[in-house]
């Protein structure tokens, strides 16, 4: 079983930057496939930005290809959301979430493939 806990959301201005972060506990965090979602008020959860065990296979939902970038350092237990030019609708709350092993090389984003879930942190970009 593995605990998740995001940190790094914030306000700021639309063009703005944050970096969210996704501390994994457990000893087996690299044999785990990592996911970004987000949930907007009155919207449902939304895949953002996903990467495999390894690292080398990302996948990001459209609305945020080329401003987004999913990485991972698994010697930390971490995995990270770099966001850049961030717009309005791009506030939510955005959970980490873990897909358990064993897991093929992909980068998932479903939500009903993913096992565990954090808390969630609340990212607000201001017009």
């Amino acid at each position: 079983q593995v605990q998740l806990a995001e940190s790094g959301g914030g306000l700021v201005q639309a063009g703005g930057s944050l970096r969210l972060s996704c501390a994994a506990s457990g000893r087996t965090f690299s044999s785990y496939a990592m996911g970004w979602f987000r949930q907007a008020p009155g919207k449902e959860r939304e895949f953002v930005a996903a990467i495999s065990w390894g690292g080398g296979i990302l996948r990001y939902a459209a609305s945020v290809q080329g401003r987004f970038t999913i990485s991972r350092d698994n010697a930390k237990n971490t995995v990270y959301l770099q966001m850049h030019s961030l717009k309005p609708e791009d506030t939510a709350v955005y959970y980490c979430a873990a897909k358990g092993p064993p897991v093929g090389s992909n980068a998932y984003y479903r939500i009903n493939e993913y096992d565990y879930w954090g808390q969630g942190t609340q990212v607000t970009v201001s017009s």
